[in-house]
């Protein structure tokens, strides 16, 4: 595991980064968040200003990390690549997931050289309740904020998805996400965030894209999401996406029956950070830069019904 001190600057950040890797500044007196006061339920992540323990604080609430921390040259000057700050906007701390476009790799695995990740997310260790079976109701809720000027290509750049959890003898058809929120670039310029579904193999429903909307909507801005799906081959899938700062809603998909699992599956399972490509041989990375997605309020609950 590897700890740094809050406010630790990255050595491989570098003026590319400009509008990307500026955390808001703090406000003058960090007030007391009163929902650190609020005993924490099982399946729920807030941050509580100690960046030294983030890793430490993921993992004792049921979540597990995949960060790039020794990757490339971070492997002689290690980096905490989700960090914590304090959030003016929020008034709490917060989770910062830091990318950089030259150094960060996907896992440390020298096979795959088009992209990297940065994400958290729910596993086969997680509790029962932060794991989706057959027949269960999950409520999934959480708040990000994407940076202003955030870049994007014509490939991926998952912020969320909702994935199965392979078997013991890895055969499971967990090759694509279920569900992903990918922020990306069209053909005419324009940037979209995408909420796409993508049904079992055999299926082949290819990409089933539940809402697109402007990407501006986001920049800058905080926003909360909260899921439902009920898993299973005849299960369901719902979302709701409302801007803070004016409570609009900027995604709605009603509850639309769909197969929501995955043939093989031990259990279906949130994620959340960035995961993008930055395409074959590194093809894309001019277009791309630093970038530092904030992230609050974790939860992941089963419905009794």
């Amino acid at each position: 595991m590897i700890l740094l001190l809050s406010g630790a600057v990255c050595p491989m950040c570098s003026g590319s980064t400009s509008g990307g890797y500026e955390p808001e500044p703090s406000t003058p007196s960090e007030p007391s968040d009163p929902d650190s006061e609020t005993p924490l339920r099982e399946g729920e992540l807030r941050a509580d200003g100690n960046t030294a323990g983030t890793y430490a604080l993921i993992t004792s609430c049921g979540y597990n990390y995949e960060t790039p921390d020794t990757s490339g040259a971070h492997a002689e000057a290690p980096f905490q690549h989700i960090q914590q700050s304090y959030d003016g906007t929020l008034g709490r701390y917060v989770f910062d997931f830091y990318i950089h476009v030259e150094n960060d790799d996907d896992r440390g695995k020298p096979n795959i050289t088009d992209r990297q990740r940065n994400e958290i997310k729910t596993d086969a260790k997680s509790p029962e309740s932060m794991v989706g079976q057959v027949g269960d109701e999950m409520v999934v809720r959480w708040k990000f904020r994407l940076p202003e000027g955030m870049q994007t290509t014509k490939n991926f750049c998952h912020v969320h998805q909702i994935k199965g959890i392979d078997n013991s003898e890895g055969t499971a058809d967990v090759g694509n996400p279920l569900i992903t929120f990918t922020a990306r670039t069209l053909s005419n310029g324009k940037q979209e965030l995408q909420v796409i579904y993508v049904g079992p193999t055999s299926a082949a429903t290819g990409n089933v894209y539940l809402a697109r909307v402007p990407l501006s909507d986001f920049l800058g801005q905080w926003v909360e999401v909260e899921e439902r799906l009920v898993c299973g081959m005849e299960g369901s899938y719902e979302v709701t996406v409302k801007r803070l700062s004016d409570s609009k809603e900027l995604i709605s998909v009603p509850r639309q029956t769909r197969a929501v699992w995955r043939e093989g599956s031990t259990g279906m399972r949130p994620k959340w950070g960035i995961y993008r490509s930055f395409g074959e041989e590194g093809s894309l990375k001019p277009q791309l830069r630093d970038e530092i997605l904030r992230f609050a309020d974790f939860s992941v609950e089963k419905v009794v019904r």
